[in-house]
C-alpha cells in the first residue's frame, strides 16, 4: 500500500482555505487506497518555539527511511535547518497556500526574515506543490525554485446548486474569509460607507478568532461608520449553514490583498454569483473577467466604485452571474484534484 505522512501546524480542522485543502487531500488520498498519516505540530509556527522545532525534529526522525513527507507551508517555511538535515533520508514535500512573506500586517524585518527562511527550506525539498500558477509563478522569479519542481494542484470545488438571490429590498453582498488582515475587511467597510444611500446588507462569514485584534477593531469600525444596521458578522458557519447563506446572496465580494488561491471565490462561481474582489496575487487566475469586477487591493474607492457599479446596474449584475455560470462548468473537483496529487507523489523517485 502506498503511504505519505502530513506534517500540519495547528488544528487541522480550521476552517480556513488551506486547512481544508490539506483535510480534502488527506481523505481524497485515502479513498484512492493510500495510507495516510498526519502529524500535528504546534500552532506556533510559522513563528515557531525552540520546543516546537524540537518536537518536528523527533517526529521527523521517527519517521520510516525514504517517507513520503507532505509538510505544509505554514511550517515548512520556518523550519530551514530542518529540512536541510532530514532532506536525505526522507522525501520531503513541500505544500505551499502562498508565500510566508506576503500575509498582511507584517512589518519589513519580519516579512525579510520569513523570505529568507522559505526561500532556504524550499532548497531542500524534492517538490513543491502549489494551488495557483500565480504563487507557482512567485516562486521561481522571487524563490529561485526551478520550475520542474513546482507542481500546481489547484483545489478542487463541489458541485453546488446556483445562488437564488435574497429577493428583497437590500442587495445581500456575502462575503466568506475569516477575519484577519489580509482578507480585507477594513477596507471594504469604509468603501460601503461612501454607499450609504443604496439599499444594501453585508454579511460576513468567517471566524473572528484567528486575530482578536482584528476583529475588535472591525466592530469598533463598524459602529464609527454607523454602518450596524447593514452590517452582520455570523462568525464561522459550518457547511450546512454557509449553504444557506451563498443561496440568499445576490454579489460576493472579497476584498484580499493576496490570495494564494481563494477557495471561497471558486464556491461563489460555483453558485453563479457575481463577484466583486481584487487583482492581488492568483484573484485573477481564479475569477474570469467575465464574471467579476477586480479592483486594486487596498483602494477604497476604487471597491466603492465597483460595489456602486453593482448595485445600480442590474443589466452588470446578469452579466457577471451568466460569467460565473459558465466558469463553474469547468471548475475542478475534489476528486480529480486528488487523482492530481496522488500522481505528483507517484513521481517523486527514491532518495
Amino acid at each position: 500500500m502506498k503511504s505519505a505522512y502530513f506534517l500540519i501546524p495547528g488544528d487541522p480542522d480550521t476552517r480556513t482555505g488551506g486547512y481544508l485543502y490539506d483535510r480534502r487531500i488527506m481523505s481524497g488520498l485515502t479513498a484512492l487506497g493510500w495510507h495516510i498519516e498526519l502529524r500535528q505540530l504546534d500552532a506556533c509556527f510559522p513563528q515557531p518555539t525552540p520546543a516546537a522545532l524540537h518536537e518536528v525534529d523527533m517526529v521527523l526522525a521517527a519517521l520510516p527511511e525514504q517517507s513520503l513527507t507532505v509538510i505544509d507551508g505554514l511550517a515548512l517555511g520556518a523550519m530551514p535547518t530542518l529540512a536541510a538535515k532530514w532532506r536525505k533520508r526522507l522525501r520531503l514535500v513541500a505544500l505551499v497556500h502562498h508565500p510566508l512573506a506576503l500575509e498582511t500586517g507584517l512589518d519589513a524585518e519580519s516579512s525579510q526574515r520569513l523570505y529568507a527562511s522559505e526561500r532556504e527550506a524550499l532548497r531542500h525539498v524534492q517538490r513543491i506543490i502549489v494551488t495557483s500558477p500565480s504563487t507557482a509563478r512567485a516562486l521561481e522569479a522571487d524563490y529561485e525554485v526551478a520550475p520542474e519542481c513546482c507542481i500546481v494542484i489547484p483545489p478542487g470545488t463541489d458541485p453546488a446548486p446556483l445562488a437564488e438571490g435574497s429577493d428583497g429590498r437590500e442587495l445581500q453582498l456575502l462575503c466568506v474569509a475569516s477575519l484577519t488582515p489580509r482578507k480585507g475587511h477594513l477596507v471594504l467597510l469604509r468603501a460601503l460607507a461612501r454607499l450609504k444611500h443604496h439599499a444594501w446588507r453585508l454579511l460576513c462569514a468567517g471566524s473572528p478568532l484567528l486575530d482578536p485584534p482584528t476583529t475588535a477593531e472591525l466592530h469598533r469600525l463598524v459602529a464609527e461608520l454607523e454602518l450596524s444596521e447593514c452590517v452582520e458578522f455570523l462568525g464561522e458557519l459550518d457547511e450546512k449553514a454557509l449553504a444557506i447563506r451563498y443561496r440568499q446572496a445576490d454579489i460576493f465580494v472579497l476584498p484580499s490583498y493576496h490570495e494564494g488561491y481563494g477557495m471561497a471565490l471558486a464556491e461563489a462561481l460555483a453558485r453563479g454569483l457575481p463577484i466583486i474582489s481584487t487583482t492581488a496575487g492568483a484573484i485573477p487566475d481564479t475569477v474570469p473577467a467575465n464574471a467579476g469586477l477586480l479592483v486594486p487591493a487596498g483602494d477604497e474607492a476604487a471597491l466603492s466604485a465597483a460595489l456602486a457599479r453593482i448595485m445600480v446596474e442590474p443589466m452588470l449584475r446578469q452579466d457577471l452571474a451568466a460569467g460565473a455560470r459558465i466558469a463553474r462548468q469547468s471548475l475542478s473537483d475534489w476528486p480529480e484534484t486528488c487523482v492530481r496529487f496522488a500522481a505528483t507523489l507517484n513521481e517523486i523517485p527514491s532518495i
